[in-house]
This record gives structure tokens, C-alpha cells and sequence, in this order.
């Protein structure tokens, strides 16, 4: 097929299904996973020589930089978001004391960031923190999933990217992953805690997580109706080198809640949809279970992770799951490699995970603070040049 005739949208379903396109294709900024901090895509504009802009966080707690249009033509990016809009009912409250910048969140969660030489926000307040009977959460207001305001302009995104663009999307969720609300929620000691010694309460808490996900996306699937491809789920179960609860408590607690959430979506979507899944670290041992729970998508593909060779990660998984992600190392690579180490790093990530299909290429996580603009280019350049199918 000439390459004029490859659009985005048929680049990333080509690639969904397995099958190669012209070129892998490339996601800055279509998820607050693959994104880039502010500071970065300030020097990276700069960099480029584009006009200034005005630079608008899409993500407060990672310092998120919305990508610009002009970014995405200059660096021929296919892949769009559709995020979900703050409730009506629901103004987040931010202030600075001392030395800190300060807001709490829908859920209640405060975060700080440092006034000075601060990057992210940090959780400060975990307001279940002293909550621990099953009755007591029948007394907590949780966020309202149905809130109108979340839903505003989503369904005409959706059919304008996908059908006059010609482009793809990814449909942001309404909150972190289950597991991960119920840690910031608890406090991360109270909730270990929980999970072995008032299991009762860590369940119940899952399933109000649960529900609040699974009425979200109800609404939001009905809103887009076929204009849909790829939904972002996601929950960290993962260290750098394990599992952040052992194999039995995961898959006695969280894998048939994540099962069916899935299932949820499946049933609620017009169209066939992919379950983007986003979980950090080492998540190799548990590939399997998460593949048997419904997932589609792997992100971020932690190459520095324990056992997360891509090569080995293709052979064993390249049939079932796509790779989004795992482009090039944003631990040490991306950050303080050198533009050579980078082309070297992009070209065997390439080498490993694009044959096939399956594979669209997005850094490991979101660019980060202290990434300079020359090896985030040297990054592109080598995926213009080694990306391309035969």
C-alpha cells in the first residue's frame, strides 16, 4: 500500500491486529502515560523552533504538558486522547503553604509539590486513613462517576478524530486502577495491612472502586458509540523487581475484579475495543493472568525492569498482547545517554518488539523533567529511520 494511503487510524489498527503497516507507529501525548512533563516540552519547543504557546498541564500530579498540534504534525504522531472532564460537583481546591503548592483531589487525596525545584506532586493525606469497618464506607461520599461534566465534548472528540482525522485514540478512564485507589485511599501500610488481616474491608473497598469504574465506563462507551478502538485502564501491581503482593493475594483479590471490569467494558462497547493496560515494573511473571483477565495492550514495557527482556517478552507474548511502550529506557538512557546510546537503544527495542506487528513505539512512561530536547530528537530520528516495515 503507498504510504499516503496509510492514516493513522488504519496504522494503529494494522498494527493491533498484528499485521505490519508502513511504519510502527509513534504516541506522544495520547495518554497521561505517554506523555511529557512540562519542562521537557518546553526546551523540547524551543528546541524545535516553534512559536511559544501557552502550555496547558493535562495531568496535575505528573506535570503533564498537553501536546500541541504543531508537535504532533513536526513529529508525525498517531495517536490522539480523549480524556474524561473534572465533575461539575467537584472544584479541586489548590493553595500554597509554606513551602509546598497544595490541592486535594475528587477522591479526597492531597498532594504537595515543592515551590521550589519541585516536578511532581506527592500524596500527603489519605482521607480513609482511619476508616476501617465496612459500615463506616457506607457513610463516605465517593466520587459521582455520572457527573455530567466528565462526559462533555468526549462523544464529538471521538467522532471527529477518528472519522474526518482519520486518527486514533486512546478513551481515558475516570480514575487510577482499582488496587491504586484503594492504596491512596488507605494509606499504603494501612491497606497491606488490610489485604491479610481485615480482608472483608480491602474487598469492599475494591468493589465501591470497582463499581465507580464500571459505571463510568458504561456512559462513556455509550457516548461514543462506535468511535472507539482503545480504552486506558491501568493499576501498578509492580516493583522494580516483583510483585507488590505476593501471586496467591493477587489472584485471589485483584485479578477477578479485573476480570470483570474488562468483561464490563467488552459488554458495554458498540465495537470491538482493546484494553490498554498500564502497569509499571516487573510485571513479566504475571503477563499470563493478566492476559486470562481481558487485556489487549501492555504499557509502559519497563525494559529495566526484572525480567522484562523485550526479545524474550515478544516470543512468549507477541501473539496475544500488543507492546505500547518500551521504545527506549526513560530510567537512564533517555535522561543521561548519550544521542548514540540512544539511537542504539530505540533501534534494538525496534528490532525486538516491532517484527509482526503489535507494537506501537511511546517511550517507557511519560518523558521526563531532566530529558534534553537533543535526545528526545536523536530518540525520533532513529525511530524514522528503523521504524519503517519492509
Amino acid at each position: 500500500m503507498p504510504s499516503a494511503e496509510w492514516t493513522s487510524r488504519r496504522r494503529i489498527e494494522t498494527t493491533l491486529n498484528h499485521k505490519e503497516p508502513d511504519r510502527v507507529p509513534f504516541d506522544l501525548g495520547g495518554s497521561i502515560l505517554t506523555g511529557i512533563h512540562e519542562k521537557a516540552y518546553r526546551r523540547l519547543r524551543e528546541y524545535l523552533g516553534l512559536a511559544p504557546v501557552e502550555v496547558q498541564i493535562e495531568d496535575p500530579v505528573q506535570q503533564l504538558a498537553r501536546v500541541h498540534e504543531d508537535v504532533k504534525e513536526r513529529l508525525k504522531v498517531d495517536v490522539y486522547g480523549v480524556q474524561a472532564g473534572s465533575p461539575r460537583g467537584h472544584r479541586t481546591r489548590r493553595w500554597t503553604e509554606g513551602d509546598y503548592h497544595k490541592y486535594r483531589d475528587e477522591w479526597g487525596i492531597e498532594w504537595w509539590m515543592p515551590r521550589e525545584g519541585g516536578f511532581y506532586y506527592d500524596m500527603r493525606v489519605h482521607p480513609l486513613a482511619d476508616v476501617t469497618d465496612v459500615r463506616e464506607l457506607a457513610r463516605v461520599t465517593f466520587p459521582d462517576p455520572l457527573d455530567p461534566a466528565r462526559y462533555e465534548g468526549i462523544a464529538d472528540q471521538a467522532d471527529h478524530l477518528m472519522n474526518t482525522r482519520q486518527v486514533a485514540y486512546i478513551l481515558g478512564r475516570n480514575a487510577p486502577g482499582i488496587f491504586e485507589i484503594a492504596l491512596w485511599l488507605r494509606g499504603f501500610e494501612n491497606y497491606y495491612c488490610d489485604m491479610l488481616t481485615n480482608r472483608p474491608f480491602a474487598e469492599a473497598l475494591l468493589d465501591i472502586v470497582c463499581d465507580i469504574k464500571m459505571r463510568y465506563w458504561a456512559r462513556a462507551l455509550e457516548l461514543v458509540g462506535k468511535n472507539v478502538m482503545v480504552v486506558s485502564e491501568a493499576d501498578d501491581l509492580c516493583t522494580q523487581d516483583r510483585l507488590l503482593v505476593s501471586p496467591e493475594l493477587y489472584r485471589s483479590l485483584i485479578k477477578p475484579r479485573h476480570t470483570r471490569l474488562f468483561a464490563h467494558i467488552r459488554k458495554h462497547a458498540a465495537t470491538p475495543v482493546r484494553i490498554f493496560y498500564h502497569c509499571c515494573g516487573a510485571v513479566a511473571s504475571i503477563l499470563p493472568d493478566l492476559i486470562e483477565s481481558g487485556i489487549d495492550i501492555l504499557n509502559p514495557v519497563q525494559v529495566s525492569a526484572a525480567g522484562m527482556d523485550t526479545q524474550e517478552l515478544k516470543r512468549r507474548f507477541g501473539n496475544d498482547i500488543t507492546f505500547w511502550g518500551g521504545g527506549v529506557d526513560t530510567q537512564r538512557v533517555l535522561p543521561r545517554g548519550t544521542t548514540a546510546e540512544v539511537r542504539q537503544e530505540v533501534r534494538r527495542r525496534i528490532e525486538d518488539l516491532a517484527p509482526g506487528g503489535g507494537f506501537v513505539f511511546s517511550t517507557v512512561h511519560n518523558i521526563q523533567a531532566d530529558v534534553p530536547p537533543e535526545n528526545i530528537m536523536a530518540m525520533w530520528e532513529a525511530l524514522q529511520e528503523f521504524g519503517v516495515y519492509g
